[in-house]
């Protein structure tokens, strides 16, 4: 029978068949073969044996948080405890976009901010929409349900950003555990200890486990420079320009006329040192 694991805690997969679910094992093989069973995997079940036979190739599959097989990945970001960070943003971004995932950013705790934070913001967030990146606020349930619908998609993004807290907004009968924020560190409260799908309405969403940090393990420098996407609109004299120390760059002269965000551009050129 083929299902989809839809949680795993310790050793224990559960496989959603239908409207069934399997509590099932891994087969030894897959330790042989290298690989490990995920979220989101397409596998085959022995249903009487519990046993997972076969894990069908994916189309997609992130490493932070671990999952495979999603439509869409909602990055929640908060602007204010804990406070903005455009550099987990543009990371985040960069990972999605080069496993050819579709990104949407959806901003939480505005009604922290100052009027005059709100004025910064609103100028960040017509710069992501104006490069072809869906944005949202985690007050806006219903255009996040009409994004969100038939697909599966995956809550990612800092500790204590709120994905937890916004899962229960989208869904009263799930009442997913919430934390407040440490004010001593400055940021939030594991919650959510592993990955897990759940259905809502017509769509499943995946609540992830937290973090602060990420890395860019498989990408190359021309993968990181791909995956931000607005530099495609602009044609540098070399093809292998990599935007930075080259001379007559068309970027670095976007950025100087204000085309490009600052942030943005900083950055890539961080993102890059962290690549070579």
């Amino acid at each position: 029978m083929e299902g989809q694991i839809v949680k795993i805690i310790s050793n224990l997969y559960t496989v959603k068949v239908g409207s069934e679910l399997f509590e099932c094992s891994a087969r030894g093989k897959f330790r042989e073969l290298k690989i490990s069973p995920i979220v989101g995997d397409i596998v085959v079940i022995n249903k009487e044996e519990k046993w997972i036979k076969e894990i069908k190739p994916r189309k997609n599959e992130l490493k932070r948080p671990i999952i495979a097989n999603v439509d869409m990945a909602l990055i929640i970001t908060s602007v204010k405890k804990p406070d903005l960070s455009l550099n987990l943003l543009d990371k985040l971004l960069s990972n999605i976009l080069f496993n050819k995932i579709e990104p949407v950013i959806c901003f939480t705790k505005i009604d922290l901010l100052t009027f005059k934070e709100k004025l910064a913001l609103n100028k960040i967030i017509a710069y992501y929409k104006k490069i072809g990146i869906k944005v949202v606020t985690n007050k806006e349930l219903k255009k996040l349900k009409k994004i969100m619908s038939k697909k599966i998609v995956v809550l990612t993004g800092q500790t204590g950003a709120g994905k937890s807290s916004l899962i229960n907004k989208l869904s009263k009968e799930l009442n997913l555990a919430t934390n407040p924020i440490s004010e001593a560190l400055g940021r939030g409260k594991h919650t959510t200890r592993h990955v897990e799908l759940f259905k809502i309405e017509d769509f499943y969403i995946a609540d992830t486990p937290g973090f602060s940090s990420l890395d860019f393990d498989n990408m190359t420098e021309i993968d990181l420079k791909e995956s931000f996407i607005e530099f495609n609109d602009y044609e540098c004299p070399f093809k292998d320009c990599l935007h930075e120390n080259e001379r007559d760059c068309a970027i670095k002269d976007a950025v100087r006329n204000k085309k490009i965000l600052k942030s943005r551009y900083d950055n890539y050129r961080k993102f890059l040192r962290e690549v070579k």
